[in-house]
């Protein structure tokens, strides 16, 4: 496989494993409603993505993210040259003396390395993520995505119609944009959408549906291996309705004489896809609402299935009016926010993502929130189908994620003139910032660090697996196999292991690991009671 290389790669390949852990701090005066697990953080993402690690570490549905397309254009809100003072600040420290050197294009791979291997770490094995780019990048960051994610994740690169008229483009009209899709692992299952009416050529009471034979057409299934799905079923041919459809049964009768049996067109013995008794339940409780029998024009029966949510693949152009970037204009302007954020993308772009999950829960995270387009989709789509989807959003520019993204969820929630649901959608969110290092070696511990953000990190660096919040009954925290931890975490000078604090964790067998600020006990009880003592900061793991 192809290795793409620029000035500075070899200072960031690892720099996700160097950077501290941030603390999460919420502001409540900026948050909607209570309780929330939808997060949209102020700061720099990549900071922020590291802060979320232990807590979502493996647990993210679907990434997608909207990047600088490194244009060279000045005057975004995003300074579009990766040339804002932040990310300045970060390469020259980072990278070093290269980095006053660097062209454009190794300060925007410098800038995305890290980031997309922290997000993919965040990624759920059966996780996907989307980016959207253009032609300015789009070839580096094809090869960057392929040795990050696996050239054999690679699942598409989407070319959506983002205007109709074009824009000045060498010769020709430039009217596209792309969106670069890769899978975590062969695990993710994609690009399945529900089919509408005319995809679905048959009609009866219910809708519309298309109907495939219950036989098992595939040749490496008959009688031979599965002989349990090898059985008749028997037909009335004097009752039909008006499709032609007959009722059927499992029992030879006066009613039901016929017999039918699954054999191919060459008569030799097949199988059926369903066992017996599902097929009784169908029977049963739906009649020919599911299941039913037709004699075709050889005078032969078939048993078929009425299969109503027919799924056609999703195609890689996407030309739909909904994709155009002018959409996301006007959906701001009705917002009111149209003057404080330029060419945001589109509402039913970030839909028409989110349905090719084919998942109506997961965590959908987008760390270039910009607007907060990604937020809105989530929120009205759950209002739409009852969805339990949640988002996580970083906004690095302070003013844009108070002003802009914060606002527009807020709206959002509680309903607008010319929304989608002018009552609102009844979903909030909890606005937070990060807020200084979780410690360092130096002995420093955040004051303002709660029990469970070192809880998180403890476990997570321990276990590489996030913390279910919910489980902790302090100083438990967590345990993997025969292994569980404790944290002493509960303020200066009350965080000592001696035998009155280690009888609080007696009840657990097998190793017991335990972090606090000191330990009464020498070394020879510790192994005794099999307790493994870990000093707090400088014996915390790295990640």
């Amino acid at each position: 496989m192809p290795i793409l290389t620029w000035i500075g790669k070899d200072k960031v390949v690892n720099h996700d494993k160097e950077l501290p852990f941030r603390v999460l701090k919420p502001i409540k005066e900026l948050s909607v409603g209570e309780n929330s697990e939808n997060l949209l953080i102020e700061g720099d993402n990549l900071e922020a993505l590291k802060a979320l690690m232990p807590f979502y570490y493996n647990k993210v549905k679907c990434v997608y993210i909207d990047p600088p397309y490194n244009t060279g254009n000045e005057g975004w809100i995003y300074n579009d040259r990766v040339n804002s003072s932040q990310i300045k600040t970060w390469l020259n420290k980072v990278v070093g003396l290269e980095g006053v050197d660097l062209c454009r294009h190794d300060k925007w791979l410098c800038m995305m390395y890290p980031r997309l291997k922290l997000l993919r770490d965040l990624l759920a094995e059966d996780g996907a993520i989307f980016v959207s780019i253009d032609d300015n990048e789009v070839h580096n960051l094809r090869i960057m995505l392929d040795e990050i994610f696996g050239e054999t994740n690679f699942q598409a690169q989407i070319i959506v119609q983002s205007n109709k008229r074009g824009q000045t483009y060498k010769q020709l009209a430039k009217t596209h944009e792309y969106i670069l899709c890769y899978s975590k692992s062969s695990k993710t299952k994609l690009f399945q959408l529900i089919a509408g009416d005319d995809h679905l050529p048959q009609q009866d009471g219910l809708g519309s549906f298309s109907s495939r034979e219950l036989r098992n057409r595939n040749p490496k299934f008959g009688r031979f291996n599965r002989p349990n799905l090898f059985y008749p079923i028997y037909v009335n041919p004097n009752k039909k309705d008006k499709n032609g459809y007959s009722p059927m049964s499992l029992e030879k009768s006066d009613e039901y004489p016929i017999e039918v049996l699954p054999l191919n067109s060459r008569n030799e013995e097949s199988c059926w896809r369903w066992g017996a008794k599902k097929l009784k339940e169908n029977i049963e409780n739906a009649s020919t609402d599911v299941v039913f029998a037709k004699q075709k024009l050889t005078n032969e029966w078939r048993i078929f299935e009425k299969y109503r949510n027919a799924s056609i693949s999703a195609k890689t152009i996407w030309d739909e009016t909904e994709m155009i970037t002018e959409q996301g204009t006007t959906q701001l302007k009705l917002l009111g926010l149209r003057e404080k954020f330029p060419f945001p993308k589109p509402v039913g772009l970030i839909t028409k993502i989110i349905q090719l999950m084919g998942d109506s829960e997961g965590i959908y995270l987008d760390s270039f929130a910009g607007s907060g387009t990604t937020g809105q989709a989530i929120m009205e789509l759950n209002k739409e189908d009852g969805g339990n989807r949640k988002f996580i959003l970083v906004e690095l520019e302070k003013e844009i994620a108070k002003d802009v993204t914060a606002k527009r969820l807020e709206k959002v929630a509680h309903g607008y003139e010319g929304a989608l649901f002018p009552e609102g959608t009844d979903q909030g969110f909890e606005y937070l910032d990060l807020n200084g290092e979780l410690y360092n070696q130096a002995g420093f511990v955040n004051p303002l660090a709660h029990y469970e953000d070192m809880a998180a990190y403890v476990y997570f660096t321990e276990t590489n697996n996030y913390l279910d919040i919910p489980c902790i009954k302090n100083p438990y925290i967590g345990s993997q196999g025969t292994t569980s931890y404790f944290l002493f975490f509960e303020g200066k000078g009350n965080n000592i292991l001696d035998e009155k604090t280690l009888k609080k964790t007696k009840e657990f067998e097998g190793i017991r690991v335990i972090y606090a600020d000191k330990t009464l006990l020498d070394e020879e009880y510790l192994e005794k009671h099999n307790v493994v003592f870990k000093q707090i900061p400088y014996q915390l793991k790295k990640y």
